[in-house]
């Protein structure tokens, strides 16, 4: 079975407030983009994953995916399988690219082996591997809250926008994001503002974590002024970093603008 886990943009970031357990309660809007990694997996004699593409840090025991099908597999009886994933998008990038891989992984194994698993229980499973992973099940533009992992509707509408992803290679873990934040409630309601125009969000639509990573990487802030330089009715960086999006009323050609990074454009569904 082949499949194509996507990644996610966060339209609007706010860090609310820091919890008992020591992770963040945060509100987004996460939305699907289609820069995309490639995942197959098919029957072995004996379990095996392997990755092609961008290098992924550690070793196969510990990838998101290995981890997905050993949790399926303490659960159902699940053969062997060789899993090979074609790395695209950018790690450490704010696009939740793993965290894809890992709930697609889970998608594809229950097709696959007809497991029955409902939605709401691969929810449950992939809430146990990352914080965003949950959010790749239903993936469609959701409202989340707590960690990221709890979803409501919203009400946004910007497909057929044309976007542009840029990722200028600083990996950013999640760490060293949140070491520089003070959690705090935002005085507008994100819910609201994104029912508005796109062109009402800018200065209003923001992501908690610009404010200190653009002072330490001021590369990640002339990215964003070079897109709404290029025509962007709304730019942000995505997530924790470095990934910078701006999103466009039609359809562009900046590749020439941005010749040393990574790049990704297209319409928006």
């Amino acid at each position: 079975m082949l499949v194509f886990p996507n990644a996610k943009i966060n339209i609007g970031l706010n860090i609310v407030e820091k919890r008992p357990d020591g992770f963040h309660n945060i509100e987004s809007c996460f939305y699907p983009v289609g820069w995309s990694d490639a995942l197959e997996i098919t029957l072995a004699e004996n379990f095996s994953f392997h990755s092609d593409g961008i290098t992924i840090p550690g070793n196969a025991a510990n990838n998101l995916c290995t981890k997905a099908y050993e949790m399926l597999r303490t659960n159902f009886k699940l053969p062997p399988v060789k899993i090979h994933l074609l790395k695209t998008v950018p790690i450490g990038a704010g696009l939740g690219g793993g965290s894809a891989d890992a709930a697609f992984t889970i998608k594809a194994l229950n097709q696959l082996f007809e497991l029955g698993i409902s939605i709401e229980e691969q929810e449950k499973y992939a809430r146990l591997i990352g914080s965003d992973c949950a959010f790749f099940i239903r993936n469609k533009p959701m409202y989340c809250f707590e960690k990221g992992d709890r979803f409501d509707s919203i009400d946004i509408n910007i497909s057929g926008k044309w976007i542009v992803l840029v990722n200028p290679g600083i990996h950013i873990s999640t760490v060293e994001a949140y070491s520089g934040v003070v959690a705090k409630r935002s005085s507008e309601n994100l819910r609201n503002i994104l029912r508005e125009p796109i062109t009402e969000w800018k200065g209003r639509v923001r992501n908690d974590f610009e404010a200190t990573l653009f002072e330490k990487y001021p590369l990640l802030g002339e990215v964003k002024e070079k897109l709404y330089g290029l025509g962007a009715e709304y730019a942000a960086m995505s997530g924790s970093g470095s990934t910078l999006f701006g999103i466009f009323g039609q359809e562009q050609n900046v590749k020439h603008h941005f010749p040393d990074f990574r790049l990704w454009q297209g319409f928006l569904k």
